[in-house]
């Protein structure tokens, strides 16, 4: 190592500690909210849950709307909800199967056509299995990486060029704690959602390696939330999270324009001593807070609703 090289790695040092300081900072003083009034927001499985709750929210804030699911009676209900709001006008629905690339390029070129260029991208579509994996039949396996995970490169790649273009967007990926820590009952489900994260930190690395700086990402990684899809699930120690406290959470992270959200805040603090403890310290915990049976109740979101 010559001495240059020296040189640039104390730099480095003190500059990763100023980022570090600046990161506990942020964690207490949240930056400033930005303005999206004007913004095209897509958003997927905006047709239950939180995606049609951030459909809500985003009309509310001034932006152009766009909801994809697969269920149009979900998409209706959806519509329906932003008439009521009066905001009808500017929500635009297609149907869309995010598990093939074709319908999601075909879709996205009508988005194009009928709205404009998407700014905000917001990967929320997500299915759970809940079993077991030698449980659960390939089928469902594969249909969970499918949506997931694997439909993102599609969404991404369809929505990425125009951004990339401007030098301005964002993209949101709302993954899931079992995309930080695996659960049994979720090993399909814990799979597509590491993989959720992991792509969009290599996104992140590979924007701002590009210079395109004003392309943020954000990923969201909350505990379990009610909106049905993990009905019956035991959050006896940790409760379930409301929805209404979940999306407007990500509605703040996605605005102050934050690259992590955890949902509630002590998986910061749990995330972080599992770099420092042994992994049986880890696996004890999980037994202790009740999450390693969490899954033994599961039931789902009943389809018939």
């Amino acid at each position: 190592m010559d001495f240059k090289e020296f040189g640039f790695l104390i730099l480095s040092h003190f500059i990763a500690i100023y980022y570090w300081l600046e990161a506990i900072f942020r964690f207490f003083v949240p930056r400033a909210r930005k303005d999206v009034r004007g913004d095209i927001v897509l958003v997927t499985g905006a047709g239950s849950g939180i995606g049609q709750r951030l459909c809500i929210e985003f009309g509310k804030l001034g932006c152009e709307v766009v909801g994809w699911d697969i269920s149009e009676v979900g998409l209706e209900r959806t519509k329906k909800i932003m008439a009521d709001e009066n905001l009808e006008s500017h929500f635009f629905c297609y149907k869309c199967d995010l598990s093939d690339r074709h319908q999601v390029y075909d879709s996205a070129r009508k988005v194009k056509s009928d709205v404009g260029d998407v700014t905000i991208l917001i990967n929320n579509a997500g299915i759970v299995t809940g079993k077991k994996i030698m449980d659960c039949h390939d089928e469902l396996m594969i249909k969970t990486m499918e949506i997931n995970a694997i439909s993102h490169f599609w969404t991404i790649k369809a929505f990425l060029p125009s951004m990339l273009e401007k030098d301005c967007g964002h993209i949101v990926t709302v993954a899931s704690g079992a995309g930080l820590f695996g659960v049994p009952g979720q090993v399909d489900y814990a799979a597509s959602k590491f993989a959720a994260v992991g792509l969009t930190d290599a996104l992140n690395m590979e924007l701002v390696h590009m210079k395109k700086n004003g392309v943020k990402t954000t990923t969201v990684c909350p505990y379990y939330i009610d909106t049905g899809m993990f009905d019956g699930v035991d959050t006896s120690i940790l409760p379930i999270i409301k929805l209404d406290a979940a999306v407007e959470l990500i509605v703040d992270a996605i605005l102050r324009e934050k690259v992590y959200l955890l949902m509630p805040r002590l998986l910061y603090f749990i995330y972080g001593l599992r770099g420092l403890l042994p992994a049986k310290s880890m696996l004890i915990m999980g037994k202790a807070t009740g999450v390693l049976r969490s899954m033994d109740s599961f039931v789902g979101r009943n389809k018939s609703k």
